[in-house]
């Protein structure tokens, strides 16, 4: 609790001093920017020392004005590169027109995105939500709702199912599903109704599935925070036909997958498999606001009323107008061909020239990879194994480090995975520009 003196004094801080930009007069170093925001903002991050302040396309540059690759995307959310003209134009026309109304009321823009994005992906119905998360918790409720209404679940019995290692946030539902201790530790106690099952593994899901109050199954199509996990070909085909036998809705979770990531406009879209509720977020917002949405057919969707789920900005009218916006640039510019052109090229590359002592494997899918570090390796292989001296090579945060001072962005997930998902927007050139730096530092870690 503050001290009654310390609040005291913040009030006769006048609020235009409060709100002037003390560092007009000089120009922050990245010292400065991370300084300040360790000192005000909540340490619930733990970012690459780099202070960016300007992004174009595939590029980002920070304080200082170094120039550098981004590798991240911001967790896929620019797919579409930074400061897209088109989408820039987009937010800046509606912003000017009409940027906010809430559902209580129609708005001539809802409508339309509604039936541009229901066509592209062959739903009959959008529930617009902001962030991921929500949108992911969503079709939860969703499918709840339709286990007790269309399934017959006793009440408050229902069970989804989620795959091992997920992730789909950071809210209290979420963690509850989450395998990964520094996601729940100290935040339970945790939601009922939720199982976890092994991931890209059949005969447990069909086991799971027997029990007759499991209503729905969410499981991302390549599994993101846990390294870029493709599952074995045939897997999806193979949850969309389990979920056909046992009555059980499939939810996709393509937050990070869809949109042209992958390679395809979905992830799902390898195996021609459909799933009865799809999620969608990140690219959705053009990388300039924050858009989700979770699609259905109206069999699963209108077991939702007025009143029994809603969003504040869910579906306002600016949020529309950029989505459509992202979509249009997706299909016309073929990003998702190009994705799929430059991931060979990128995965191709790695996995002839890397170090196979530095670096065990290659994988993904399009322009979402993923390298695995070998975080020991032994100075003599031809000795026996119990007797080789183990030395420590690196860990990928050491990698990512190095990478940033060559020019490179990227971000590990867990301690020897780090992944490469620049925008789908990269061309050849610039993808051969970056993958020589990224060759060239992974491959130094062994020296």
């Amino acid at each position: 609790m503050l001290a009654k003196g310390r609040v005291l004094n913040f009030l006769k801080i006048p609020p235009a001093a409060i709100l002037e930009n003390s560092n007009h007069s000089r120009r922050l170093s990245t010292e400065d920017v991370l300084e300040r925001e360790r000192k005000y903002a909540a340490h619930n991050y733990h970012p690459l020392p780099v202070a960016l302040s300007k992004g174009e396309g595939v590029f980002l540059w920070d304080v200082e004005g170094k120039r550098y690759f981004d590798y991240l995307s911001g967790y896929s959310a620019n797919n579409f590169g930074h400061c897209h003209p088109s989408i820039v134009k987009a937010i800046q026309q509606q912003s000017a027109i009409l940027h906010h109304t809430s559902r209580a009321f129609f708005s001539d823009v809802l409508g339309e995105y509604a039936r541009i994005v229901t066509r592209l992906f062959g739903y009959d119905k959008l529930l617009p939500m902001n962030t991921g998360v929500e949108a992911d918790e969503t079709a939860c409720k969703l499918a709840r709702k339709w286990g007790y209404r269309k399934k017959n679940i006793p009440k408050n019995q229902a069970v989804i199912l989620f795959a091992q290692e997920n992730f789909w946030g950071r809210s209290l539902a979420a963690v509850s599903a989450s395998t990964d201790p520094t996601s729940y530790e100290d935040y339970g106690p945790f939601m009922p109704g939720f199982k976890i099952i092994p991931y890209d593994d059949l005969n447990a899901l069909e086991e799971a599935l027997k029990d007759p109050n499991v209503c729905a199954y969410m499981v991302e199509p390549i599994q993101g925070e846990a390294g870029i996990r493709v599952p074995k070909p045939g897997y999806l085909k193979g949850v969309r036909a389990l979920c056909d036998k046992y009555n059980v809705l499939w939810i996709a979770d393509e937050i990070q997958t869809g949109l042209g990531r992958t390679g395809r406009r979905l992830a799902v879209d390898y195996e021609n498999a459909r799933p009865d509720v799809l999620v969608l977020g990140k690219a959705l917002g053009g990388g300039v606001y924050p858009v989700s949405a979770c699609l259905a057919d109206d069999d699963v969707m209108l077991v939702m009323e007025p009143g029994t789920h809603g969003s504040t900005f869910g579906g306002n009218p600016l949020g529309s107008k950029v989505a459509m916006e992202a979509l249009r640039v997706l299909e016309e510019e073929k990003l998702a061909e190009n994705a799929f052109e430059m991931g060979e090229i990128f995965r191709d590359q790695l996995t002839r020239d890397l170090d196979k002592n530095v670096v065990t494997q290659v994988r993904g899918k399009g322009l979402l990879n993923a390298i695995v570090i070998n975080r020991s390796k032994s100075s003599e292989a031809a000795l026996p194994k119990l007797l080789v001296p183990i030395f420590d090579v690196a860990d990928a945060w050491d990698v990512c480090l190095k990478l940033k001072e060559h020019g490179v962005l990227a971000k590990h997930t867990h301690e020897d995975i780090i992944r490469f998902a620049p925008p789908l927007v990269i061309n050849k050139g610039q993808l051969e520009e970056s993958v020589d730096v990224i060759k060239k530092v992974v491959n130094s870690m062994g020296k």
